[in-house]
């Protein structure tokens, strides 16, 4: 009899030691962010109306109609006149930039973003275990992580990772890469390092496509402390609940939408072609598909599914009924979403996401006053748009944040994260929150430049001001 009941008992505690281990996996699985440190570069690079009129004047080859076109775009942009630029534009070398002008923009952010988050988090360089870097449009030997770990003096075993070319998403692509790291090792702390170097990439040509990219990309970049250690779960800001990751590249018209590349003339620029828009609807599109269930509640997913077989029944019942043309998605994501953190791609960007998810002005707000801030910072946008968010002490315990970020490629990665706690920093909004939002966006590059509109023929210099011959 006591042999039959070691017969049951033995599996029985052998499968309660199996889920045992298991929960605890999982438990140590857990992607946490303790704390994150945007860049705010010095007050003296800060492109304001006047010093923009300055840089386009001294731009060879622009003529009356690519005034009106860079006139235009800036004041659609949503771009204010904080934004900030690079060092060797403020000295007159933005046409002749060097490798050291590259290396230097980075370091000065290495040595502001990353010291700061060290001292807040108190964590020292020696406890990293895991660095991630990704700039974008920057590759130097040493690599730039080699850099940070020289800088810091992290330890001689640190697991790196440099990513180059990921473009605006990157930062999700290197949160993926941490995220994978904490599922098979555990206790680990890991340094996320996201920003893009402008000096080596403004374009001093005249193909409008290219232009574009002076108009919206400023300088910025964002430092993010990870860790999966549960000793540190109430320290934790954030919790990693999922993250996914469209990339369209086998498509040729979504592949050749962003591009480095030189113009007829031989000039280093990134070209933004006129199916951008397509391209980026496409993969959001996709993303969203996959997303939505694991992030909405099934009651959302339900009432969808049953409004598509009513769609259907009606479509077969009137099959030569016109098509609405609506782009709104049919699942209302604000059952599953307490806040939104946009990329800050552009005024039309953040357009185009907030009426396919139907979004509201407030929910909308981080991103407008983001990109009128900051401008467009690349991969590291998300986390200004976060720090407003926390700014504004909105982020409240048990929160969700839904962050969308669209990358050359081309790309749309997307990830939700939970609220660990009442979230109150300002970060890089110490000194200017309070006045956003401001009473107007209005951009005053059209008050001071909108006479250029006035010129009769496009073709000649005749009734062009001086300054600008």
């Amino acid at each position: 009899m006591e042999f039959i009941y070691l017969l049951y008992l033995v599996p029985m505690l052998y499968s309660c030691f199996l889920i045992w281990k298991m929960l605890e996996e999982r438990r140590d699985r857990e992607c946490y962010i303790l704390d994150y440190q945007c860049y705010k570069p010095p007050n003296n690079r800060m492109l304001g109306t006047e010093f923009c009129g300055k840089l386009i004047k001294r731009t060879e080859n622009l003529g009356p109609s690519e005034y009106r076109f860079l006139l235009k775009a800036i004041v659609s942009s949503g771009i204010g006149e904080q934004t900030y630029a690079p060092r060797n534009i403020f000295e007159g070398r933005e046409g002749t930039p060097t490798l050291f002008d590259g290396i230097e923009e980075m370091e000065e952010f290495f040595n502001d973003a990353i010291a700061k988050l060290l001292a807040k988090s108190k964590v020292s360089p020696s406890e990293i275990d895991i660095l991630v870097v990704n700039i974008s449009m920057l590759a130097a030997v040493p690599s730039l992580s080699s850099q940070i770990i020289n800088l810091y003096k992290l330890r001689h075993d640190v697991k790196v990772y440099n990513l180059t070319g990921m473009g605006c998403s990157a930062s999700l692509i290197s949160m993926d890469i941490v995220k994978s790291i904490f599922k098979t090792q555990r206790n680990k702390l890991a340094l996320l390092i996201t920003s893009e170097s402008l000096s080596p990439n403004w374009y001093t040509g005249n193909d409008r496509s290219m232009i574009l990219a002076n108009c919206l990309f400023r300088s910025g970049g964002c430092a993010i402390l990870l860790t999966n250690k549960r000793s540190l779960k109430d320290r934790a800001m954030l919790r990693l609940k999922c993250l996914v990751r469209t990339h369209h590249g086998a498509r040729e018209e979504a592949y050749g939408c962003c591009v480095q590349r030189e113009d007829d003339q031989g000039r280093l620029g990134f070209h933004l072609a006129k199916t951008l828009p397509k391209a980026a609807t496409r993969a959001f599109v996709d993303n969203l598909r996959v997303i939505a269930p694991k992030i909405l509640p099934v009651r959302e997913l339900l009432r969808f599914l049953f409004m598509s077989l009513i769609k259907k029944v009606n479509k077969n019942n009137s099959p030569k009924s016109a098509s609405t043309g609506a782009t709104k998605s049919p699942l209302n994501f604000r059952t599953g979403v307490d806040h939104f953190c946009l990329h800050t791609g552009g005024k039309a960007v953040i357009d185009g996401i907030g009426m396919s998810l139907d979004l509201s002005e407030y929910d909308l707000e981080p991103a407008r006053m983001t990109l009128h801030r900051f401008g467009n910072t690349s991969a590291s946008s998300l986390w200004y748009v976060l720090s407003y968010m926390e700014a504004k002490k909105r982020l409240k315990k048990g929160d969700t944040v839904f962050m969308i970020s669209f990358g050359a490629g081309f790309k749309c990665n997307s990830c939700l994260w939970e609220v660990m706690k009442d979230l109150g920093d300002p970060n890089v909004w110490d000194d200017c929150i309070d006045d956003y939002p401001p009473e107007s966006l209005e951009n005053p590059f059209m008050k001071t430049y909108g006479w250029i509109n006035e010129v009769e023929d496009p073709y000649t210099y005749e009734n062009i001001p001086d300054f600008l011959k």
